[in-house]
């Protein structure tokens, strides 16, 4: 019987160590990786668009498409948004749906993000309020949008991504952001959805490492 009980005590340490491993490499293994993936990114965008051979119209699957920051989440707040939104390109960033609205253009621009794990990025959708800014850098403009609402819908609730939100087939007459993530934390369940829409464009301030 002893032998029995330190048998099991011994699997319970091995089992609690093996999983506080992979634990650990959820939270912080995979935002390093996202941090690798996103400075190459930020250099390779930079790069195009320092000199004029990359513009948000010829971006490849995969590759950054534009920088997204939001004030409310602070001054250090910034990532490249990559296009697309398969599972390898969201390890790298928050991703844009393709076939949906570009930076500024008429339509519903969509941008989906982790929220737990490869760096998080929409680990703080939950804190935007009506009015807060999400900046959207481009190679020569900069998109403010304002965020007008915050809803939690189910996984299958597609028609948000549609050119006007829960209309699907109407034609867009407004420029729109939406972005998306799971709800609630460490959770598929649901989605969180938050939406804006534009309400300034102004030419990028060209910054240094920016």
């Amino acid at each position: 019987m002893r032998t029995l009980i330190r048998g099991l005590g011994e699997l319970c340490v091995t089992a609690g160590l093996v999983t506080m491993l992979f634990l650990t490499y959820e939270l912080w293994g995979t935002g390093q990786y996202t941090r690798d993936q996103q400075d190459r990114l930020g250099d390779e965008m930079l790069d195009g668009w320092r000199s004029g051979t990359v513009t948000t119209e010829r971006v490849r699957l995969g590759k950054g498409l534009a920088l997204i920051r939001i004030p409310r989440f602070g001054e250090d707040y910034r990532f490249v948004i990559v296009e697309g939104v398969e599972r390898a390109d969201l390890r790298k960033g928050p991703g844009h749906y393709p076939g949906s609205a570009l930076p500024g253009e008429v339509g519903n621009f969509v941008v989906s993000g982790h929220r737990t794990t490869y760096s998080a990025p929409f680990n703080r959708l939950g804190e935007l309020r009506r009015g807060d800014r999400i900046l959207i850098d481009t190679s020569t403009e900069q998109y403010v949008y304002k965020v007008t609402d915050r809803r939690i819908v189910k996984p299958s609730a597609v028609e948000v991504t549609a050119p006007v939100p829960f209309r699907a087939g109407r034609k867009p007459t407004e420029r729109l952001i939406t972005l998306t993530t799971c709800h609630p934390k460490y959770s598929a369940a649901q989605r969180m959805i938050v939406f804006g829409e534009l309400a300034e464009a102004r030419p990028r301030a060209v910054r240094t490492g920016t």
